[in-house]
């Protein structure tokens, strides 16, 4: 059940990621406040794996696993270029800020951190996935992909294999 919950929530988080990452796709408003909703749903993704968090940090610099260290040091780097990118995006904001009646000037320093950030973070996400595709794949098998399989009257992805010619009958 843990596991079904974090696969939505991870899913939930990828595809806001998405959508946020290129304000081209959205627009800048869509894009601002579609980011300061994917800032809740890390907020929820730290706290399901908080425990996680303080056992590595406690463990860090003792025995613990080749993979959880690296695990650990991108997401920590991950989280940096996170609260960069959402730092920066709002001392930059056109859309979020004024509807709260800020107005900033708009220096190009935090514009280009903000652009070198979210590159920086587009570059960690596919590292943490790369990290965690084995989870990712297995949960999927099992969340999505069983439950479909589960509906289908022959309980199979693949359709019934159909004669290609009449001697095959």
């Amino acid at each position: 059940m843990v596991n079904k919950r974090n696969f939505w929530v991870d899913a939930l988080i990828f595809i806001a990621f998405l959508l946020a990452f290129e304000p081209a796709l959205t627009g800048i408003a869509i894009h601002e406040w579609l980011s300061l909703a994917f800032w809740g749903t890390i907020v929820l993704h730290l706290f399901l794996h908080w425990q996680w968090v303080l056992q590595v940090t406690l463990r860090f610099f003792r025995k613990l696993f080749h993979s959880s260290r690296l695990n650990y040091l991108v997401d920590v780097a991950l989280f940096i270029a996170f609260v960069m990118v959402m730092l920066s995006g709002i001392l930059i904001s056109r859309s979020v800020l004024p509807v709260l009646g800020i107005t900033l000037s708009h220096d190009r320093t935090w514009r280009f951190l903000h652009s070198w950030s979210a590159d920086l973070m587009l570059f960690l996400v596919g590292l943490h996935f790369a990290l965690h595709w084995k989870w990712i794949w297995n949960t999927f098998k099992r969340v999505v992909a069983q439950p479909i399989q589960a509906w289908l009257p022959s309980g199979r992805l693949q359709p019934e294999r159909v004669p290609t010619n009449y001697i095959e009958r």
